[in-house]
Protein backbone atom coordinates (compact mmCIF):
# COMPACT_ATOMS: atom_id res chain seq x y z
CA UNK A 1 0.00 0.00 0.00
CA UNK A 2 1.09 3.60 -1.18
CA UNK A 3 1.56 6.03 1.34
CA UNK A 4 -1.37 8.47 -0.60
CA UNK A 5 -3.29 5.29 0.15
CA UNK A 6 -2.73 4.95 3.44
CA UNK A 7 -2.95 8.30 4.38
CA UNK A 8 -6.78 8.44 2.28
CA UNK A 9 -7.97 4.84 4.26
CA UNK A 10 -6.81 7.46 8.00
CA UNK A 11 -9.00 10.11 6.45
CA UNK A 12 -12.11 7.62 6.08
CA UNK A 13 -11.62 5.87 8.91
CA UNK A 14 -11.68 9.27 11.08
CA UNK A 15 -14.76 10.50 9.29
CA UNK A 16 -16.30 7.27 9.88
CA UNK A 17 -15.96 7.69 13.16
CA UNK A 18 -16.76 10.72 13.73
CA UNK A 19 -20.16 10.03 11.92
CA UNK A 20 -20.69 7.22 13.95
CA UNK A 21 -20.31 9.92 16.98
CA UNK A 22 -22.27 11.99 16.05
CA UNK A 23 -25.36 9.54 15.24
CA UNK A 24 -24.96 8.49 18.90
CA UNK A 25 -25.22 12.10 19.89
CA UNK A 26 -27.64 12.66 18.33
CA UNK A 27 -29.51 9.18 19.59
CA UNK A 28 -29.05 10.64 23.01
CA UNK A 29 -30.64 13.75 22.72
CA UNK A 30 -33.65 12.33 21.13
CA UNK A 31 -34.16 10.20 23.15
CA UNK A 32 -35.15 12.76 26.42
CA UNK A 33 -37.59 14.49 23.95
CA UNK A 34 -40.95 13.43 23.70
CA UNK A 35 -40.26 10.96 20.35
CA UNK A 36 -41.88 13.83 18.46
CA UNK A 37 -38.95 14.79 16.56
CA UNK A 38 -38.44 17.63 17.81
CA UNK A 39 -38.56 19.40 21.23
CA UNK A 40 -40.10 22.82 20.39
CA UNK A 41 -44.24 23.02 21.31
CA UNK A 42 -46.72 25.94 21.34
CA UNK A 43 -46.22 26.39 25.29
CA UNK A 44 -42.54 27.55 24.77
CA UNK A 45 -42.28 30.33 27.17
CA UNK A 46 -45.61 30.23 28.37
CA UNK A 47 -45.58 30.55 32.48
CA UNK A 48 -45.56 27.06 34.16
CA UNK A 49 -48.07 27.84 36.68
CA UNK A 50 -50.46 29.83 34.22
CA UNK A 51 -52.59 32.43 37.04
CA UNK A 52 -49.98 32.65 39.97
CA UNK A 53 -48.90 35.93 39.75
CA UNK A 54 -52.41 36.85 40.47
CA UNK A 55 -53.45 33.77 42.73
CA UNK A 56 -49.43 34.37 45.20
CA UNK A 57 -51.07 36.44 47.59
CA UNK A 58 -54.17 33.99 48.12
CA UNK A 59 -51.80 30.83 49.14
CA UNK A 60 -52.01 30.12 52.25
CA UNK A 61 -49.78 26.61 52.40
CA UNK A 62 -47.06 25.52 49.97
CA UNK A 63 -46.11 21.35 50.80
CA UNK A 64 -42.88 19.42 49.25
CA UNK A 65 -43.78 16.35 49.18
CA UNK A 66 -40.23 13.81 48.58
CA UNK A 67 -39.93 10.24 48.45
CA UNK A 68 -38.27 10.29 52.15
CA UNK A 69 -40.02 13.38 53.64
CA UNK A 70 -42.70 16.03 53.69
CA UNK A 71 -42.78 19.60 54.60
CA UNK A 72 -45.46 22.42 54.22
CA UNK A 73 -44.25 25.82 54.62
CA UNK A 74 -47.39 27.86 55.82
CA UNK A 75 -48.61 30.91 56.14
CA UNK A 76 -49.30 32.36 60.11
CA UNK A 77 -50.47 35.51 61.46
CA UNK A 78 -46.66 36.08 62.65
CA UNK A 79 -45.31 35.36 58.71
CA UNK A 80 -44.51 32.10 57.17
CA UNK A 81 -43.26 28.91 59.07
CA UNK A 82 -42.69 25.42 58.50
CA UNK A 83 -45.40 23.19 60.45
CA UNK A 84 -43.03 20.28 60.43
CA UNK A 85 -41.14 21.53 62.99
CA UNK A 86 -44.17 22.98 65.61
CA UNK A 87 -44.14 26.19 63.47
CA UNK A 88 -40.61 27.83 62.97
CA UNK A 89 -40.11 30.81 61.00
CA UNK A 90 -39.00 30.13 57.93
CA UNK A 91 -35.77 32.09 56.14
CA UNK A 92 -37.97 35.10 54.45
CA UNK A 93 -34.88 35.55 51.87
CA UNK A 94 -36.19 31.65 50.28
CA UNK A 95 -39.80 32.19 50.56
CA UNK A 96 -39.79 35.05 48.56
CA UNK A 97 -37.39 33.26 45.95
CA UNK A 98 -39.68 30.82 45.67
CA UNK A 99 -42.22 33.28 45.20
CA UNK A 100 -40.59 34.74 42.46
CA UNK A 101 -39.44 31.58 41.03
CA UNK A 102 -42.88 29.83 41.06
CA UNK A 103 -44.51 33.21 39.30
CA UNK A 104 -41.56 33.77 36.68
CA UNK A 105 -41.28 29.73 35.61
CA UNK A 106 -41.46 29.19 31.87
CA UNK A 107 -41.75 26.51 29.93
CA UNK A 108 -38.47 25.84 27.63
CA UNK A 109 -38.18 22.41 25.61
CA UNK A 110 -39.57 19.14 25.90
CA UNK A 111 -37.82 16.35 27.05
CA UNK A 112 -39.06 12.88 27.89
CA UNK A 113 -42.40 11.40 27.53
CA UNK A 114 -41.58 8.18 28.80
CA UNK A 115 -42.71 7.30 32.29
CA UNK A 116 -39.37 5.00 32.82
CA UNK A 117 -36.96 7.84 32.23
CA UNK A 118 -38.85 10.54 34.10
CA UNK A 119 -35.66 9.94 36.89
CA UNK A 120 -32.99 10.72 34.33
CA UNK A 121 -34.57 14.52 34.62
CA UNK A 122 -35.37 14.13 38.37
CA UNK A 123 -39.15 13.77 37.74
CA UNK A 124 -39.44 10.51 39.29
CA UNK A 125 -42.95 10.43 41.17
CA UNK A 126 -42.49 10.54 45.27
CA UNK A 127 -45.31 8.47 45.80
CA UNK A 128 -42.89 5.86 44.23
CA UNK A 129 -39.65 6.27 45.70
CA UNK A 130 -39.02 8.58 42.44
CA UNK A 131 -36.52 11.59 42.69
CA UNK A 132 -39.05 14.53 42.07
CA UNK A 133 -40.46 16.65 44.39
CA UNK A 134 -44.44 17.14 44.22
CA UNK A 135 -45.43 20.99 44.75
CA UNK A 136 -48.76 21.91 46.05
CA UNK A 137 -50.07 25.29 46.51
CA UNK A 138 -53.55 25.10 48.85
CA UNK A 139 -55.62 28.35 49.11
CA UNK A 140 -57.61 29.75 52.17
CA UNK A 141 -60.55 26.72 52.06
CA UNK A 142 -57.39 24.02 52.05
CA UNK A 143 -57.99 23.45 48.66
CA UNK A 144 -55.06 22.35 46.00
CA UNK A 145 -54.66 25.14 43.52
CA UNK A 146 -51.83 24.04 41.64
CA UNK A 147 -49.58 21.59 41.66
CA UNK A 148 -46.35 20.69 39.47
CA UNK A 149 -43.47 17.87 40.40
CA UNK A 150 -40.37 19.74 39.71
CA UNK A 151 -36.93 18.38 39.78
CA UNK A 152 -33.14 19.03 39.13
CA UNK A 153 -30.53 17.84 36.49
CA UNK A 154 -27.43 19.50 37.36
CA UNK A 155 -27.93 23.01 37.39
CA UNK A 156 -31.07 22.44 35.11
CA UNK A 157 -34.74 22.45 36.55
CA UNK A 158 -37.46 20.15 35.01
CA UNK A 159 -41.17 19.78 35.48
CA UNK A 160 -44.20 17.83 34.26
CA UNK A 161 -47.41 17.89 35.62
CA UNK A 162 -48.68 15.11 38.33
CA UNK A 163 -51.03 13.34 36.17
CA UNK A 164 -48.87 13.45 33.11
CA UNK A 165 -46.08 11.92 31.31
CA UNK A 166 -44.71 14.83 28.96
CA UNK A 167 -41.74 16.44 30.75
CA UNK A 168 -40.36 19.82 30.36
CA UNK A 169 -37.04 21.37 30.46
CA UNK A 170 -38.21 25.15 32.80
CA UNK A 171 -36.42 28.61 32.34
CA UNK A 172 -35.81 30.37 35.53
CA UNK A 173 -34.88 29.33 39.47
CA UNK A 174 -35.78 28.18 42.64
CA UNK A 175 -34.35 27.93 45.65
CA UNK A 176 -33.16 24.65 47.76
CA UNK A 177 -36.26 22.23 47.98
CA UNK A 178 -34.61 18.44 48.32
CA UNK A 179 -34.39 19.53 52.27
CA UNK A 180 -36.59 21.40 54.79
CA UNK A 181 -33.62 22.54 56.65
CA UNK A 182 -32.32 24.47 53.90
CA UNK A 183 -35.55 26.83 54.85
CA UNK A 184 -35.18 27.53 58.28
CA UNK A 185 -33.43 30.68 59.96
CA UNK A 186 -30.88 28.47 62.29
CA UNK A 187 -28.44 31.15 61.80
CA UNK A 188 -29.34 32.00 65.72
CA UNK A 189 -25.67 33.49 66.95
CA UNK A 190 -23.06 35.42 65.72
CA UNK A 191 -20.62 35.79 68.28
CA UNK A 192 -16.41 36.07 66.85
CA UNK A 193 -14.03 34.24 69.04
CA UNK A 194 -12.43 37.42 69.88
CA UNK A 195 -15.29 38.14 72.05
CA UNK A 196 -15.47 35.66 74.54
CA UNK A 197 -14.44 36.32 78.15
CA UNK A 198 -15.32 33.27 80.23
CA UNK A 199 -17.33 30.55 80.29
CA UNK A 200 -19.02 28.60 83.21
CA UNK A 201 -19.56 24.90 83.27
CA UNK A 202 -21.44 22.74 84.64
CA UNK A 203 -21.45 18.64 83.59
CA UNK A 204 -23.06 15.36 83.73
CA UNK A 205 -22.03 14.61 87.29
CA UNK A 206 -22.72 18.24 88.34
CA UNK A 207 -19.09 19.19 88.45
CA UNK A 208 -18.67 22.83 87.86
CA UNK A 209 -16.09 24.49 86.26
CA UNK A 210 -15.43 28.44 85.73
CA UNK A 211 -12.51 29.32 82.64
CA UNK A 212 -11.95 32.77 81.94
CA UNK A 213 -9.10 35.07 79.60
CA UNK A 214 -7.55 38.39 79.23
CA UNK A 215 -8.82 40.48 76.71
CA UNK A 216 -6.85 40.39 73.52
CA UNK A 217 -4.75 36.86 74.33
CA UNK A 218 -5.32 34.01 72.23
CA UNK A 219 -7.75 31.34 72.24
CA UNK A 220 -5.57 28.61 73.88
CA UNK A 221 -5.58 31.53 77.58
CA UNK A 222 -8.73 29.84 79.32
CA UNK A 223 -7.42 29.50 82.62
CA UNK A 224 -9.61 28.20 85.73
CA UNK A 225 -10.54 31.37 87.61
CA UNK A 226 -12.05 31.83 90.84
CA UNK A 227 -14.28 30.12 92.37
CA UNK A 228 -11.81 27.51 91.17
CA UNK A 229 -8.44 29.30 90.62
CA UNK A 230 -6.57 26.19 92.44
CA UNK A 231 -7.51 23.89 89.94
CA UNK A 232 -4.64 22.28 87.45
CA UNK A 233 -5.55 22.95 83.98
CA UNK A 234 -4.76 19.84 82.27
CA UNK A 235 -5.88 20.12 78.82
CA UNK A 236 -5.43 23.85 76.91
CA UNK A 237 -6.94 22.85 74.09
CA UNK A 238 -9.88 21.14 76.15
CA UNK A 239 -10.81 24.41 77.98
CA UNK A 240 -10.63 26.54 74.66
CA UNK A 241 -12.64 24.49 72.71
CA UNK A 242 -15.60 24.27 75.40
CA UNK A 243 -14.90 28.06 75.64
CA UNK A 244 -15.42 28.89 72.37
CA UNK A 245 -18.31 26.30 71.49
CA UNK A 246 -21.03 28.93 71.19
CA UNK A 247 -19.21 30.42 68.09
CA UNK A 248 -19.54 27.18 66.38
CA UNK A 249 -23.09 26.62 67.27
CA UNK A 250 -24.80 25.18 64.03
CA UNK A 251 -28.30 23.29 64.77
CA UNK A 252 -29.63 20.14 61.73
CA UNK A 253 -33.22 20.88 63.66
CA UNK A 254 -35.38 22.68 65.68
CA UNK A 255 -38.61 21.69 67.51
CA UNK A 256 -40.79 23.64 70.12
CA UNK A 257 -39.00 23.17 73.79
CA UNK A 258 -42.18 22.19 75.30
CA UNK A 259 -41.74 19.05 73.16
CA UNK A 260 -38.30 17.93 75.14
CA UNK A 261 -38.75 14.84 77.21
CA UNK A 262 -35.41 15.08 79.26
CA UNK A 263 -34.20 17.22 82.01
CA UNK A 264 -30.59 18.99 80.91
CA UNK A 265 -27.43 16.73 81.42
CA UNK A 266 -25.09 19.64 81.31
CA UNK A 267 -24.85 23.34 81.65
CA UNK A 268 -22.79 25.80 79.54
CA UNK A 269 -22.55 30.06 79.90
CA UNK A 270 -20.37 32.10 77.89
CA UNK A 271 -20.21 35.24 78.19
CA UNK A 272 -18.57 37.94 76.19
CA UNK A 273 -15.97 41.08 77.28
CA UNK A 274 -19.06 43.36 76.44
CA UNK A 275 -21.95 41.77 78.68
CA UNK A 276 -23.72 39.41 76.64
CA UNK A 277 -24.43 36.04 78.10
CA UNK A 278 -25.68 32.91 76.70
CA UNK A 279 -27.29 29.95 78.99
CA UNK A 280 -27.47 26.96 76.62
CA UNK A 281 -28.57 23.84 78.44
CA UNK A 282 -27.82 20.51 76.48
CA UNK A 283 -30.62 17.52 76.40
CA UNK A 284 -29.85 14.05 75.49
CA UNK A 285 -33.31 13.64 73.99
CA UNK A 286 -34.23 9.65 72.70
CA UNK A 287 -34.50 10.93 69.70
CA UNK A 288 -31.40 13.18 69.03
CA UNK A 289 -29.27 15.49 70.74
CA UNK A 290 -31.13 19.10 71.57
CA UNK A 291 -29.82 21.99 73.46
CA UNK A 292 -31.82 25.60 74.59
CA UNK A 293 -30.80 28.77 74.37
CA UNK A 294 -31.79 32.23 76.10
CA UNK A 295 -29.54 35.02 75.75
CA UNK A 296 -29.28 38.06 78.47
CA UNK A 297 -27.72 41.56 78.16
CA UNK A 298 -27.11 44.53 80.61
CA UNK A 299 -27.77 48.20 80.38
CA UNK A 300 -30.28 49.19 78.07
CA UNK A 301 -29.15 49.13 74.11
CA UNK A 302 -29.05 45.53 75.30
CA UNK A 303 -30.35 44.73 71.42
CA UNK A 304 -28.37 41.48 70.93
CA UNK A 305 -30.15 39.35 73.51
CA UNK A 306 -33.61 40.55 72.21
CA UNK A 307 -32.23 39.48 68.88
CA UNK A 308 -30.83 36.05 69.85
CA UNK A 309 -34.13 35.20 71.85
CA UNK A 310 -36.88 36.04 69.26
CA UNK A 311 -34.99 32.86 67.43
CA UNK A 312 -34.18 30.73 70.51
CA UNK A 313 -36.62 31.46 73.11
CA UNK A 314 -39.18 28.08 73.35
CA UNK A 315 -37.47 26.31 70.96
CA UNK A 316 -35.09 23.25 70.85
CA UNK A 317 -32.48 22.80 68.85
CA UNK A 318 -30.94 19.77 67.21
CA UNK A 319 -27.07 20.07 67.09
CA UNK A 320 -24.40 16.98 66.13
CA UNK A 321 -22.81 14.45 68.76
CA UNK A 322 -19.37 16.37 67.90
CA UNK A 323 -20.95 20.09 69.10
CA UNK A 324 -22.75 18.24 72.01
CA UNK A 325 -19.38 16.88 73.46
CA UNK A 326 -17.69 20.63 72.84
CA UNK A 327 -21.11 22.43 75.24
CA UNK A 328 -20.09 19.12 78.07
CA UNK A 329 -17.19 17.87 78.48
CA UNK A 330 -16.19 16.10 81.74
CA UNK A 331 -14.76 19.02 84.43
CA UNK A 332 -12.24 16.03 85.17
CA UNK A 333 -10.99 16.30 81.32
CA UNK A 334 -9.87 19.74 81.41
CA UNK A 335 -8.88 20.37 84.92
CA UNK A 336 -7.01 18.30 87.93
CA UNK A 337 -8.77 19.55 91.12
CA UNK A 338 -7.62 18.81 94.92
CA UNK A 339 -9.76 16.56 96.95
CA UNK A 340 -10.82 18.40 100.04
CA UNK A 341 -11.08 16.29 103.26
CA UNK A 342 -13.64 17.75 105.82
Amino acid sequence: MSQVQATNRRKRLIYMAATGLGLWALLGVTSLTSGSGSAIHGQMGDPVLSGFSQSRADAQRIRFTLADEQYTLSRTAVGWVMEETGGYPIRADRLAELANGLETLSFGEKRTSDPYKHDQVGLGDPAEDGNGALVEIFDAENEITQSLIIGRKGEALYARVPEGDQTYRLQGSLPPFYNLRSWLDLDIIQIEPSAIRSVRLTDQSGQSLYLRRAEGSDARSFRPAPPNQADRLISRLSASTSALAITRLTPTDVKPAEDLTTRPVARHITETFDGLEIDLRAHREPNGLWVTLRAVEAGEGARRAEVINQKAEGWAFQITDYDFQDFTPRVSSIVERAVTIE
